[in-house]
């Protein structure tokens, strides 16, 4: 370690909608669900991440939670800052002694625009970066899955997070098409809040709809290892008494399924849109699902269903985005070129 080590340090984020994941001398050290807690009167800042999911659909009128990443982007400025800033906190140090300044390798959905792009920075730089740079969702995930995106050879990532829908087809170490939709895990998480009311008058909270699907969420009513049934517990929506049913995830497979149709869409609109030697690529190597939403049981399958193409779960689908942005930030004079 050099002596101007000890003022620099360099960290890769994943800055999502639903969680914020910080890399760090090629470790993730932070995997932090983005959401700040403030007090109303005064601004402060009381909770981040997992402490302030705790107090999410919780809190009195002193307290407000507040997501400030929607759809993939920065909606609340001060806030985005507020929790960048909170969790570099918990970053371990080189010297107590010495606030390091740091430069950042920062991933942003690929499409963004450039009122956002500058949203991120700003709020970055605003929170102690010296350096920032901005790599795009599908680039990161193609080099955190050990792709060779110098190649010329066609890869389709399919990146599947808490806000955006990533779909990009890569070669050359560039994106020669792309589909950015606003339907993924948030919208998921909705779909099953409205069918829950509409099925059973029973009113739940977010947090709960995100346990549904993780534990009995499905893309398909027919799986081979299906999750037990679940036991859920809500507002009954006319009478306000609190009360409990079981579900199972054949329900959610048809509460999901309008939702997972237009990730079907956008999917077949970037094949459309593929050049034909690079669809033939494609063809052989198929296609790669990362992101949280890789892990609906049966989306790989019924994806592959839909294509006609063998369809891919990365191993670590919700590291991968930012095990590349470190892998980019790491070798920056190798990637520099892939961003902004």
């Amino acid at each position: 370690m050099g002596l101007f080590d000890i003022f620099t340090s360099e960290i890769a984020i994943d800055l999502g909608t639903a969680n914020t994941l910080i890399m760090y001398n090629d470790e993730i050290v932070i995997n932090e669900p983005s959401i700040v807690a403030l007090d109303r009167k005064t601004g402060k800042v009381i909770a981040v991440g997992t402490q302030a999911l705790l107090m999410h659909e919780r809190t009195h009128e002193n307290i407000k939670t507040i997501r400030p990443l929607r759809d993939g982007v920065i909606a609340d400025f001060t806030v985005a800052e507020h929790m960048i800033r909170e969790l570099i906190k918990l970053l371990p140090r080189k010297s107590k002694l010495i606030t390091p300044s740091y430069k950042m390798v920062i991933c942003i959905p690929s499409g963004i625009t450039e009122v956002e792009k500058r949203a991120v920075k700003d709020s970055a730089e605003h929170a102690g970066a010296k350096e920032v740079y901005l790599i795009h969702e599908p680039m990161a995930a193609a080099i955190g899955i050990g792709i060779d995106v110098d190649q010329p050879v066609g890869n389709m990532i399919v990146d599947i997070g808490g806000g955006t829908t990533e779909i990009a087809v890569i070669a050359l170490a560039g994106i020669v098409c792309d589909q950015s939709i606003r339907f993924a895990g948030d919208v998921l998480n909705m779909d099953i809040l409205d069918y829950m009311r509409r099925q059973h008058n029973l009113t739940i909270g977010e947090r709960t709809a995100e346990q549904i699907k993780i534990n009995v969420g499905a893309a398909l009513p027919e799986l081979d290892n299906p999750p037990p049934s679940m036991e859920v517990k809500g507002k009954d929506l006319m009478s306000g008494i609190p009360k409990t049913i079981t579900i199972s995830y054949k329900e959610i497979a048809h509460a999901l399924n309008k939702s997972i149709i237009k990730i079907e869409e956008a999917v077949l609109r970037a094949l459309e849109l593929t050049p034909p030697e690079l669809s033939a690529d494609i063809y052989e190597r198929g296609i790669y699902l990362t992101g949280g939403g890789a892990l609906l049981r049966g989306l790989d399958k019924r994806l592959s269903e839909k294509t006609k193409l063998p369809v891919h779960v990365a191993k670590d689908p919700l590291e991968a985005v930012v095990r590349g942005t470190g892998i980019a930030l790491k070798n920056i004079e190798k990637f520099k070129f892939l961003m902004t």
